[in-house]
């Protein structure tokens, strides 16, 4: 099949708060040309943990962080990143201020966009920030990558509307918690025109102390430009 590969992994890494040497060397070995982070590094010192984190996993920070709520992308020198730019979510009164991180890149002239988000754990709250991220995505033109920890299973309100017009992996395959994984709650979709050659939840014994949640690895095909 013909195309232009692109590995992305979509990883929460739960404030950096496990084993930080086991989660750089996991991500390193899957080498991906993007990693989209959910808990990033989103209070004191974000631009130097950002940094931090982009180096012991050998990537450099395309966008995120602060500005989006602790959703960041960290991309390989593969990737031209040409724009990038984040978006808030509406605040619940009480409630945990989250956001959506965006990038348009290429690699070997192939274009792309990719986004992320970490939705709210509150029932109530998701669909709103569900509808608010999916009416950004709609405006996207072009092959589009969407990764997510979306804090319920397939079956919820907010994972389909996400989900809407996009493809993913069918496979029911538990990422969370990492130790005893008993819930899906972390997908990555794309649009019609990206293939998915591979998409696997990486649980080995590395992962199981790297973060709360398993990370995502999907091998794609971009169309050619």
């Amino acid at each position: 099949m013909s195309g232009v590969p692109l590995r992305v992994v979509s990883y929460n890494v739960h404030g950096l708060r496990d084993d930080r040497a086991a989660l750089g060397a996991l991500v390193r070995d899957l080498a991906p040309d993007v990693l989209v982070v959910q808990e990033a590094p989103r209070r004191f010192r974000w631009r130097q943990k950002c940094a931090a984190l982009a180096s012991e996993t050998g990537l450099v920070v395309a966008a995120g962080g602060l500005p989006s709520l602790g959703n960041l992308l960290l991309v390989s020198l593969r990737v031209a990143v040409r724009r990038t730019w984040c978006m808030r979510y509406p605040l619940t009164p009480g409630r945990h201020l989250r956001g959506a991180v965006f990038a348009e890149g290429a690699v070997r002239g192939a274009t792309f966009t990719v986004s992320g988000s970490h939705l709210a754990t509150d029932a109530a709250e998701r669909p709103s920030q569900a509808q608010h991220w999916k009416t950004e995505l709609d405006t996207l033109s072009g092959p589009l990558i969407v990764a997510a920890d979306l804090n319920e299973g397939p079956g919820g309100g907010a994972w389909r509307t996400v989900e809407d017009g996009l493809s993913g992996s069918g496979d029911d395959v538990a990422t969370f918690p990492a130790g005893a994984p008993s819930r899906r709650i972390d997908a990555l979709f794309v649009s019609p025109d990206v293939t998915i050659e591979r998409y696997e939840i990486i649980s080995t014994d590395r992962a199981r102390v790297a973060s709360d949640h398993l990370p995502i690895v999907a091998d794609l095909l971009l169309p050619s430009s």
